[in-house]
This record gives structure tokens, sequence and C-alpha cells, in this order.
């Protein structure tokens, strides 16, 4: 069992910066990648970006290079540093990890970013 604990979520300024951390429990999180998605009031989720266990990234268009993905394998903690951002980025950001082994699928519970114009 895996448990996803987002953290880091709050109010910002348009231009401001936020990182939010996902902390994972459990063993497998190492050799699993790590996905962040987010969803706005009304909108579906999308996906905002993606890290390998190898450390690869890979990020929507709307993100991509005012947001990095990292992860500290020894801590267990995957990364989304925000910068840049933009009224548009609002929504509950969400870490989701997809067991390879199994095909299980864990989700944190979320944290609210709220860029103010």
């Amino acid at each position: 069992q895996v448990q996803l604990v987002e953290s880091g979520g709050g109010l910002v300024q348009a231009g401001g910066s936020l990182r939010l951390s996902c902390a994972a429990s459990g063993s497998i999180f190492p050799i699993n990648a790590m996905n962040w998605y987010r969803q706005a009031p009304g909108k579906q989720r999308e996906l905002v970006g993606v890290i390998t266990s190898g450390g690869t990234t890979n990020y929507a268009d709307s993100v991509k290079g005012r947001f990095t993905i990292s992860r500290d394998n020894a801590k267990n903690t995957v990364y989304l540093q925000m910068n840049s951002l933009k009224p548009e980025d609002t929504a509950v950001y969400s870490c989701n990890l997809e067991d390879w082994g199994t095909g299980d699928d864990y989700w944190g519970q979320g944290t609210q970013v709220t860029v103010s114009s």
C-alpha cells in the first residue's frame, strides 16, 4: 500500500513561484514514474508532467519552461517547482503513482494552488 501526501500549495500573485512536494510511503516509489496532475473548477483533470524512475521528465505544453519536476528517491519525495505562475494555473494539484508491477493507481489528497492577477 502506498500513501501520497502533497504539501506546499497556497495563494501567490501572478509571476510568483511555489514548490509542491509529494511524499510517498512504501518501497515502490524509487522504481516507478511519478505524475503531477491538476484540475481547475469546471475543467477536466490535466496531466502537468511526469518524471520517470531514472529522472527523465516530460511536461504539458502549457507549463513547459515554467514548471520543473524533480525527485529525491532517498526521501521518497517528488517535487513540482512552479515559476512564472499565471492565474490560469489555479487548480488543485495532485501527485499520482501507477505501480508498473501491479497496475495499482495511487493518488494524493491534492493541494490547492491559487494564483491571483
